[in-house]
């Protein structure tokens, strides 16, 4: 093959040099593998770049053949720019670090910002461990360690937007590598100053002291009169700017929405709790006993609520363009104030739950809310809102809808208030409640009848049983 070259590269000075640079030694050697394919691709370069040589086929790396038999191979093509970046070995994971990524957030949530580290840069976390907490639209979400060992290095900062997949730490199994630097900003600007910096401090406020000494009294202007309609202003020293958290956001870009979608009125009851506070006082150590809940207020207005939705459907609907779409389910959303905003989770199928039963959902549901373990799906859906605001003292209010729903029903505070019973003035708890309802769907009529049937239900709850 060398003496076939040859004689082809007669013709050709510039084929020669390449072949004096390309093929110098050739030794035989066998080998059980074909040419690589990448190799081919660049041996096929090389052919383009010698336009004399019309078959190539036969060149073979170090130590390769194309068949079985002993055959020539060149051995300083190893040499030339292209076929040593090709030969260059890929580096491999040692297998001692894992990566903290962050998890699957909900079909609705496509990114989350990185609102705290739970640990710190040489930490040691077990399996499952938070380390950090994203902030959602809707709920905080942790990410946790897949794999014991000792926080590494933080690849984001809080504050970053990250997505489903993102890389925010290194955990070394073995605590090998550890860098001590936190990218935190929040760790930056606890970092003591350097000595020098103090003293330079110290001494600033001497130097500007010393004039002021040596002014005699009364050289100060006078301050500057300001006209009787100028607006004085607070200094800006006094006022603290924090950034939104995505939660609030979110629910403020909802509430204006519903301002701002639907055609929203109030209409207002009140309720006397007297028979709801008597059975709730009869019947409370029983029932604890019985199903190791507390009877609470809450239950016997969903069931009252579920009542009223059953007997006005058109409160349970909701408006989807040019239809109207009917709910032959009740999905009560029970609005629960967290320190880190408002959520809504929803109680499932209320209308087949018992009173224990809506206690316990209540319970876990309002624990998850406050603790932050509370997930997307326990909030998404629902078809009627109740707001309780009575717990913080409210006496009356007018809640928003909660989109995509028709109806919010609201709760207040219990006000012992003279009433009128039987012809006499009798001192009686009384409680006011709202309905704030989508007025293109629900006329006044309906939302009257459904505050009348909770005030019934509520006020007698042996409707209940009788169906009555």
């Amino acid at each position: 093959m060398l003496g076939v070259l040859r004689r082809k590269a007669i013709s050709s000075a510039s084929f020669t040099s390449c072949v004096r640079k390309s093929l110098h030694t050739v030794r035989p050697a066998v080998c059980k593998s074909r040419i690589p394919s990448a190799a081919a691709e660049e041996i096929s370069l090389l052919t383009r770049q010698c336009g004399h040589v019309r078959n190539f086929n036969q060149l073979v790396l170090p130590g390769c053949s194309s068949n079985l038999r002993p055959e020539r191979s060149v051995t300083n093509l190893c040499s030339s720019p292209i076929l040593s970046n090709w030969s260059r070995t890929f580096c491999t994971n040692s297998g001692d670090t894992v990566d903290a990524v962050v998890p699957y957030m909900g079909e609705s949530i496509s990114d989350g910002t990185l609102a705290k580290f739970l640990k710190n840069v040489g930490d040691r976390v077990e399996v499952d461990e938070p380390i950090a907490q994203i902030e959602t639209d809707k709920v905080t979400i942790d990410v946790t360690s897949p794999e014991a060992g000792v926080i590494q290095k933080f690849v984001a900062k809080e504050g970053d937007t990250v997505e489903p997949g993102n890389k925010v730490a290194i955990i070394s199994k073995s605590g090998e590598g550890v860098e001590h630097v936190v990218p935190s900003e929040k760790s930056s600007e606890k970092v003591a100053p350097p000595a020098e910096d103090k003293k330079e401090e110290k001494a600033k406020p001497q130097v500007e002291t010393t004039p002021v000494k040596e002014k005699p009294k009364g050289s100060s202007p006078p301050p500057p009169k300001c006209s009787p309609t100028e607006l004085q202003l607070p200094p800006k020293e006094r006022e603290r700017r924090v950034p939104m958290t995505r939660l609030r956001k979110r629910v403020a870009t909802r509430l204006k929405d519903s301002q701002n979608t639907f055609a929203l009125l109030t209409t207002f009851n009140e309720v006397d709790m007297t028979n709801l506070m008597k059975l709730r006082s009869d019947y409370k150590d029983a029932f604890v006993e019985k199903h190791g809940v507390k009877l609470g207020f809450m239950s016997g207005f969903v069931k009252a609520a579920v009542s009223a939705l059953q007997n006005q459907p058109i409160v349970n609907a909701v408006i989807d363009g040019d239809d109207i779409i009917y709910r032959d389910y009740i999905d009560i959303s029970i609005a629960v104030g967290t320190p880190k905003g408002l959520v809504v989770p929803v109680i499932r199928n209320a209308e087949q739950m018992n009173f224990a039963e809506i206690e316990k959902t209540i319970n876990t549901l309002a624990k998850k809310a406050n603790d932050g373990s509370i997930s997307i799906d326990e909030m998404a859906g629902g078809s009627f809102t109740i707001s309780n605001g009575g717990v913080y003292g409210s006496l009356i209010s007018t809640p928003i809808i909660n989109p995509p729903q028709s109806a919010i029903l609201g709760m207040h505070s219990i006000v012992s208030r003279p009433m009128v019973v039987g012809g006499n003035i009798v001192p009686r708890p009384m409680m006011y409640i709202a309905l704030t309802y989508d007025h293109r769907l629900i006329d006044g009529r309906e939302a009257v009848f459904f505050l009348r049937r909770i005030k019934d239900v509520v006020e007698d709850p042996r409707r209940l049983l009788l169906d009555v």
